[in-house]
């Protein structure tokens, strides 16, 4: 297949965050069976370097510049000129800005041209590109990630918007758009099967797939030794929205219980890029913010535990993939656990689930006084990434999906 990869993330290295790591490994993926032309944008803090090197993966490298923001101005007027285009034109703020006209003109000439056999959208944002009238000529396929709408339900339901009462109005305009945009496919990628239901609703003519995220082992090897202790870890991108709730949640309504019980008690929160709501977080007994480090896996290997405490953000979730994959112990919240067979009837116990302060207080109890509960985890945890959830497997899935989703002459 001739293929086009659309990412408005640039997905190299693929150590960014989450959305860069998916679109990285599914391109390798395809690259040793297809042409691929990948067409990116370039933010002020890629490299010539990354440039380089992610050219080195592709047929063909297409670099725009990342746009200015359209609307700079603040204030409430900015918010209320925001809120006014969204409900006039059906398309959040979020993705309009980085729009590019200059793409839309290179896409629109290429399609025109007959130079691909298929586009793929990695993350719905986008889905702008895409014009509704190309599905009746080649293959269109949105590799979602997580459902906008369901994210944002999700926050409101949870009590972790930022906005309520913005987040309340914008919930109506989002699922308007998530459904008109899914509508524009012949093939659709989603990473969990509770995504793959909220789509569904939507009743597009496109085949909804759920292919989940994966894990390079050679990345993530299992850990040859427990190194017992009391020591906890977080990893994640610390600029991300959802990974700043959980954090301040855990480290300031978990943590503290913890550290009275056990006083040599750590938590490390391991990720690029902290905020300065996650860098006060230092300042509390026992928590390490690291900012970006040379080497996640070296922080998994040293924790007796790593913790996925998250309230929000949809999807499968590549830190817990990823502390599993390692060997250590997981104690997650069902949004952390999403989409993964961790615990019940007819399955292995993989992880303990916590929700609430006191069910983290007891799970982490557990697993710090109980070592044969850790090798369990450990073991169990590493063996469902060896089977379920590498990359290898995810992009034999995408390969076969995006040869589904072809128009056929």
């Amino acid at each position: 297949m001739k293929i086009l990869m659309l990412s408005a993330t640039f997905p190299y290295p693929p150590t960014r965050g989450g959305t860069q790591v998916r679109t990285f490994n599914l391109l390798k993926h395809l690259k040793l069976s297809h042409d691929i032309t990948m067409i990116t944008q370039r933010s002020e803090d890629v490299t010539d370097q990354e440039v380089e090197k992610l050219g080195k993966w592709v047929d063909e490298l297409v670099v725009f510049p990342q746009p200015k923001p359209c609307d700079p101005s603040g204030g409430i007027w900015g918010k209320v000129k925001r809120f006014s285009n969204f409900i006039r034109q059906g398309i959040p703020p979020s993705v309009l800005h980085l729009y590019s006209p200059d793409i839309q003109q290179w896409m629109d000439e290429a399609v025109a041209a007959g130079r691909f056999d298929i586009i793929t959208c990695e993350h719905s944002v986008n889905e702008i590109y895409v014009r509704p009238e190309w599905r009746q000529q080649l293959g269109t396929v949105v590799n979602i990630h997580s459902s906008v709408y369901g994210t944002f339900r999700n926050q409101l339901e949870t009590g972790t918007s930022e906005n309520q009462l913005r987040d309340q109005l914008n919930l109506p305009l989002l699922r308007g758009y998530e459904e008109r945009y899914c509508a524009k496919f012949t093939g659709l990628v989603v990473t969990t099967p509770e995504d793959q239901s909220q789509i569904a609703a939507y009743k597009p003519s496109g085949k909804i797939v759920v292919i989940p995220n994966g894990v390079d082992l050679t990345q993530f090897p299992q850990r040859t030794a427990d190194p017992g202790g009391h020591r906890i870890v977080f990893i994640g991108a610390m600029d991300n929205r959802a990974n700043i709730d959980a954090v301040s949640f855990f480290s300031l309504e978990v943590f503290p219980a913890i550290k009275e019980r056990y006083r040599d008690a750590s938590l490390d929160l391991v990720g690029a890029r902290p905020v300065p709501a996650v860098l006060e977080l230092a300042a509390l007994s026992g928590i390490t913010v690291t900012g970006r480090v040379p080497s996640m896996v070296e922080y998994l290997h040293q924790a007796t535990i790593c913790v996925v405490p998250m309230r929000t953000g949809f999807g499968i979730k590549n830190k817990t993939l990823e502390a599993m994959a390692a060997g250590v112990p997981v104690v997650g919240s069902d949004r952390g656990l999403e989409g993964l067979a961790v615990d019940g009837a007819n399955t292995p116990l993989r992880a303990l689930r916590a929700n609430h302060v006191k069910e983290y207080i007891s799970a982490i109890t557990r697993l710090f006084e109980d070592p044969q509960l850790r090798a369990k985890l450990s073991q169990n945890g590493r063996l469902l990434i060896e089977d379920e959830y590498t990359w290898d497997r995810a992009g034999q899935c995408y390969e076969q999906a995006l040869s589904q989703s072809l128009v056929r002459s």
